[in-house]
């Protein structure tokens, strides 16, 4: 698979600039009208997925300040999600935003929108039947970034716990990146990886929970996103056990107090833009429906760590 990776860059201030500079450059033809766009995602409950609907929907309206737009939240519920997108093969949408809640699972619904001539763009995490492009945060980067931080401050040794999430490729690629990195210390042992926490505030509450109660001593956790994190830290007060800290995946501003506050387990978390993420999946899918294939399957959007030593150099999200 070809791949596209935009903006290699550490300043954590200009990764946005940066890329909302590549957006703003682009032009597009005006053979085919975006009249309609639909997303689904795994939950609108959650800000990260708040900012790929208004990312998508600003972008869209770039396009077409009249398009309809839909959004809807598959619940992590891949039925519930296939049947969405038959809606939208129903409705004659132009363009379908994925955000995967099986990506695997989703394949058939995929093929089937694709049968209809409806392009099709997965988002934030990748999905098979066919899509016409994939457009992601570098997720393995995001759980090498914690894998290393966690691996040096623990210098080395300690025993930590994966709280996991969802099947989708964004997750297991956040996980396959963190292992790769803690496999170069034999002295750290996971307790525990493959604890599902749906990716979830109450899933990390709960999940963190019950391996508190499992084992007396834990020096880390890497937490799949940030809900989940916070889940972890609330778990971790609620037990009284202040031992180990906590890593995640996002960037939310929901995380950003967690970092701020000394108080807080939570140490560190990969720094994703959800915002300009589904602005350049519009970009594409659009372009795709004039006829214009991108250069590569897959594009990567780099993140950045962000710590409670560098939370007050952090410009945050987009919007």
């Amino acid at each position: 698979m070809r791949i596209t990776k935009l903006f290699q860059t550490r300043n954590l201030s200009v990764i946005g600039l940066l890329l909302a500079g590549f957006l703003t450059t682009q032009t597009f033809a005006d053979n085919k009208k975006l009249s309609s766009l639909a997303l689904t995602v795994g939950d609108l409950g959650n800000p990260f997925f708040v900012q790929i609907a208004h990312g998508a929907e600003a972008q869209a309206k770039h396009i077409n300040d009249k398009v309809k737009f839909t959004a809807l939240s598959s619940n992590y519920d891949v039925n519930n999600q296939t049947n969405q997108i038959d809606n939208f093969i129903s409705s004659s949408v132009d363009l379908i935003l994925l955000g995967a809640a099986d990506s695997q699972g989703i394949a058939p619904a995929v093929l089937r929108a694709k049968q209809a001539g409806v392009t099709i763009v997965a988002v934030d995490v990748g999905s098979e039947g066919g899509v016409d492009a994939t457009v992601t945060s570098n997720n393995k980067q995001a759980g090498t970034k914690d894998g290393a931080y966690l691996a040096e401050r623990l210098k080395g040794k300690g025993q930590i716990v994966i709280i996991n999430g969802p099947p989708v490729t964004a997750v297991t690629d956040r996980v396959a990146g963190f292992l790769e990195e803690i496999k170069k210390y034999p002295d750290i042992k996971i307790l525990s990886q493959d604890q599902n926490a749906g990716g979830s505030r109450d899933g990390g509450l709960r999940v963190m929970s019950d391996l508190l109660t499992a084992f007396k001593q834990i020096d880390a956790v890497f937490a799949i996103n940030d809900p989940t994190a916070i889940g972890c830290d609330l778990a971790a007060k609620q037990a009284q056990r202040k031992e180990f800290f906590i890593v995640g995946v996002d960037g939310s501003p929901d995380i950003v107090p967690f970092l701020k506050d000394p108080a807080s387990l939570i140490a560190a978390t990969a720094a994703q833009d959800p915002y300009l993420m589904a602005q350049e999946a519009v970009k594409i899918g659009y372009e795709i429906m004039q006829g214009k294939k991108p250069k590569e399957e897959l594009t990567l959007i780099p993140v950045g760590l962000i710590t409670k030593e560098n939370v007050d150099r952090y410009a945050g999200w987009t919007k």
